[in-house]
């Protein structure tokens, strides 16, 4: 019988990331018997290691569990994604000191953006993502297979009140930024070798107005051409790898 709280994880990335991530329990495991490669011969391994029920189907039985042909003849039944509280991300011990880097994502409702982002933002060394309840794409397993299973070993948190858990930050000594295509201030001229948070916003709408009034501050990004903005996850992963840029520079 399965368990009444699970959600089918699928792909190599996502599965195998979340076997490393030790976050989740995994109940069974799905595989192609029409697949092998390398990287789902370490899957095998891994599963053989922790004795966990393994199952092999066909790429259609597969694609029938799944809901899609994006599987790469992997697939697991594992339990929810384990979303943070805002206590264990500005508890962490990276918080509240200079290294601390968050990333809040407002209005984000495309999941391939969403797992852009968050890909981005592991790369980057974030401490913790924090997104809103409402408005937002949840961290679904489509979200863990754009991110390539990073979503496995983020810090993330879904608050009611974004506006609060700024005011959380902040009371961490962190410096929170906006992106805002309208920004005198360019990325490139603001310092973040301190306790920050970058904020981007929804696709359409960009950050929400009672957001971006309580931001510290407002960047935007130099473009040029017609096209009118960048995509949310692109300006993201920007400002992303600005802060990382200043913050390797300043450890040089």
């Amino acid at each position: 019988m399965k368990p009444i709280n699970s959600e089918i994880l699928y792909g190599i990335h996502p599965v195998a990331e979340a076997l490393k991530a030790k976050r989740r329990s995994f109940y069974e495991i799905y595989i192609s018997f029409e697949k092998a490669s390398p990287r789902i011969d370490s899957i095998l391994k891994q599963i053989n290691d922790l004795n966990l029920p393994l199952h092999r189907l066909n790429r259609r039985q597969i694609q029938s569990l799944t809901g899609t042909d994006t599987h790469q003849g992997v697939a697991a039944r594992v339990s929810p994604y384990p979303i943070s509280s805002m206590s264990e991300i500005t508890d962490r011990p990276s918080a509240g000191t200079l290294s601390s880097f968050y990333l809040l994502i407002d209005s984000v409702v495309d999941p391939h953006n969403l797992g852009a982002l968050i890909r981005t933002a592991l790369c980057a060394g974030i401490t913790g993502v924090i997104i809103p309840r409402d408005r937002s794409a949840a961290p679904t397993p489509v979200v863990s297979k754009i991110s390539s299973g990073a979503l496995e070993h983020i810090q993330l948190a879904r608050v009611t009140n974004l506006v609060s858990a700024m005011k959380d930050l902040k009371k961490n000594g962190t410096w929170i930024i906006g992106l805002d295509k309208n920004a005198k201030q360019s990325i490139y001229e603001n310092d973040f070798r301190q306790a920050c948070a970058i904020v981007v916003g929804g696709e359409e709408t960009g950050i929400r107005p009672l957001v971006k009034k309580n931001c510290d501050g407002l960047c935007s990004i130099p473009q040029t051409g017609p096209v009118e903005s960048l995509n949310a996850s692109v300006a993201g992963a920007i400002a992303l790898y600005e802060v990382y840029r200043q913050r390797s520079n300043n450890r040089a």
